[in-house]
């Protein structure tokens, strides 16, 4: 191994290491808690999500066949989807908001992959700091690792096709679709929680107002630091990336 290739993969495994064991929140943040949905929409929740997480499993096996290398930047990918959606800053009536961490991911390695990293983190989320929850899991999961990283994928092949700066469709796929899981997840409370007075409707321009007033800027912060993660990787992962197809092509 060359010393250029040993100090990429020593980078990548040093991200690896910091991102699980860095300082974590203690978590109360915004992955829809355990009970607080009634039993009928987790388990239509749950159901719309299976077939997004099959083709996740089909899409990674595919990756890890044809890109091997590629794999310690996947696990890569699943710390920092748990460390960022573990963080929280309060908002307002005792609620708060996070990162996602998704979009960067879908970019990389397809929207539909992120589904089954999406799954495992909130598995461990709601299992190991009681963030999330397990009949809450299938709604969390579509909020947060479908619509997320989908519209995100979407943006950014978007701005590829406009010849935008790939810099500008990171920034943009990653605060796009961390504000588009907060929309997704405002619908999904509304609709389990409509209000005695208005509905749907004013229960949902309730949550979206709630959510906005934090993760607005939150989803900016996100898409800034997708950019630089994205730029070390340009760095010291080129290789990796261009088997990928995201250089070069």
């Amino acid at each position: 191994m060359t010393r250029s290739k040993t100090e990429r993969y020593l980078f990548i495994a040093g991200v690896v290491v910091a991102l699980f064991f860095g300082p974590m929140a203690v978590s109360n943040a915004m992955h829809i808690m355990e009970g607080y949905l009634p039993l009928g929409y987790c388990v239509l929740w749950g159901a719309v999500c299976v077939p997004f997480f099959i083709a996740g499993l089909f899409s990674i096996k595919r990756t890890v066949t044809q890109h091997r290398k590629t794999l310690i930047l996947l696990v890569m990918m699943g710390a920092y989807v748990f460390v960022l959606s573990a963080l929280k800053i309060p908002s307002v009536t005792g609620s708060s908001s996070h990162p996602t961490g998704t979009g960067l991911g879908a970019v990389l390695f397809g929207p539909a992959s992120m589904c089954v990293i999406g799954v495992i983190v909130l598995l461990f989320q709601a299992l190991l700091l009681a963030h999330g929850g397990l009949t809450t899991l299938g709604a969390n999961t579509f909020s947060m690792a479908i619509a997320g990283p989908f519209l995100a994928y979407g943006v950014f092949l978007v701005c590829k096709k406009l010849h935008a700066p790939k810099s500008l469709g990171i920034f943009l796929a990653a605060c796009l679709g961390d504000l588009f899981t907060y929309c997704i997840t405002a619908v999904q409370l509304a609709m389990a929680h409509p209000s005695p007075v208005g509905g749907f409707t004013a229960s949902l321009a309730e949550f979206m107002g709630i959510f906005a007033v934090t993760q607005i800027p939150l989803a900016v912060i996100e898409g800034l630091v997708a950019v630089v993660v994205m730029k070390a990787l340009e760095s010291y992962a080129k290789p990796e990336l261009t088997e990928l197809g995201y250089l070069g092509v």
